[in-house]
């Protein structure tokens, strides 16, 4: 069983995220991780019922989410992570969400579901794989899909393997997953230009995939675990339990059983695509260490530090334009859309600019015979 206070600090950073208002009134309502009223799943399930009785399948769905917060641990959460599906299907079948499809596969025997747009054997377009971390699911991210079709990309958005309605097990192995469902998707994308915007312990998933997989052009990511946080014990004393809960009832075992997890730096090194990272300052899961590796090894990167906490809650608006801007420079996209979110990512941070705020450091590198020259942190950050 959760421990409700950590439950109610975790879970404001993905109900902002998530759009969702007066979480503080729900939050009151809860007084134990049980079941029934006044549990965890209780009060967000009712609040979900609620909206959907009102029509707002959407908001339901992002209620529904919250309430298998933060891992499916028993029959409670399991339903509602089966609401918060059923949810988004509804929304998605009218006009709003009528650019989303559902596709499935299995991937080594596994049933794998995902939501995507843009597919089409006709009209094979550069892929964008969306994934979130080890407390999310892809219902969390889906409604963001017809924004990277107009971007000119097919999109699919899929969970973290071991979560939701991803069967593959989550372990070591675990990216080659990644690479199973882009050969899954090749007659309907081109996947041999194949872009990951993998957050959290995805985004690790994606790095290791891309060092076996050429498909792979790019990595997008935010508050990846790198290698620090599997191999650095004191670290791992400090964690959040919630986090050491999550990855537990995941892999079978707390970050301490997870050594051979790490990235090896001379991998890292050997990379010939760009990354992008979006890091927190103040971050409590993952280690700076892990960024320093990334600047030290990695040839092409470019970092967002925000002086934050994990996932940077007071930087949302920020991360998703710098992410979104990254990802278009990636593809080499030099046009309208690139200038607009370019300006709208200026004007974001300008508006969140407040002693010890956002920092860019772009294309960092100290490496002799970087393809990218160093640069000095600066208060202003990189212009787009």
């Amino acid at each position: 069983m959760n421990d409700i206070a950590e439950l109610k600090e975790f879970v404001r950073v993905h109900a902002r995220g998530q759009q969702i208002p007066d979480v503080e009134r729900i939050l009151d309502r809860i007084t134990d991780d049980g079941t029934g009223p006044g549990s965890w799943t209780g009060e967000w399930s009712a609040e979900a019922r609620t909206l959907e009785a009102a029509g707002r399948h959407l908001e339901a769905c992002r209620h529904h989410i919250m309430a298998r917060f933060p891992y499916e641990d028993g029959p409670a959460r399991k339903e509602a992570a089966e609401q918060a599906v059923a949810a988004l299907d509804r929304w998605r079948s009218g006009s709003s969400g009528s650019d989303i499809h559902r596709f499935e596969t299995d991937i080594d025997g596994h049933r794998v579901a995902c939501w995507q747009t843009g597919l089409s054997p006709d009209h094979r377009r550069p892929l964008l794989v969306l994934m979130g971390g080890n407390v999310s699911v892809k219902e969390q991210w889906a409604p963001a899909l017809p924004v990277f079709r107009r971007l000119g990309m097919a999109a699919v958005v899929v969970d973290l393997p071991g979560i939701g309605e991803n069967a593959v097990p989550y372990d070591a192995d675990s990216w080659r997953f990644l690479s199973g469902l882009l050969d899954a998707l090749s007659d309907q994308a081109d996947v041999r230009h194949t872009y990951a915007l993998a957050l959290s312990f995805s985004g690790h998933l994606a790095l290791r995939c891309a060092m076996d997989d050429p498909r792979i052009r790019g990595v997008v990511t935010a508050g990846a675990p790198i290698s620090a946080f599997f191999t650095d014990t004191d670290w791992q004393s400090r964690l959040p339990r919630i986090t050491v809960a999550a990855l537990t009832h995941l892999t079978g075992t707390g970050p301490e059983g997870l050594h051979d997890w790490a990235l090896p730096a001379e991998r890292l090194a050997r990379l010939d695509i760009p990354v992008a990272y979006v890091a927190s300052a103040r971050d409590e899961i993952i280690p700076a260490a892990d960024v320093e590796l990334l600047r030290s090894h990695v040839r092409d990167l470019d970092v967002l530090v925000h002086d934050d906490v994990h996932a940077s809650p007071e930087h949302v608006t920020e991360s998703k334009l710098w992410s979104a801007r990254a990802l278009l420079r990636m593809r080499g996209v030099r046009d309208l859309r690139s200038l607009a979110i370019g300006l709208m990512w200026r004007t974001a941070r300008a508006r969140g600019r407040l002693p010890g705020g956002a920092r860019t450091i772009a294309r960092s590198d100290s490496r002799p015979g970087s393809r990218s020259d160093a640069r000095p942190d600066t208060r202003s950050g990189a212009a787009p």
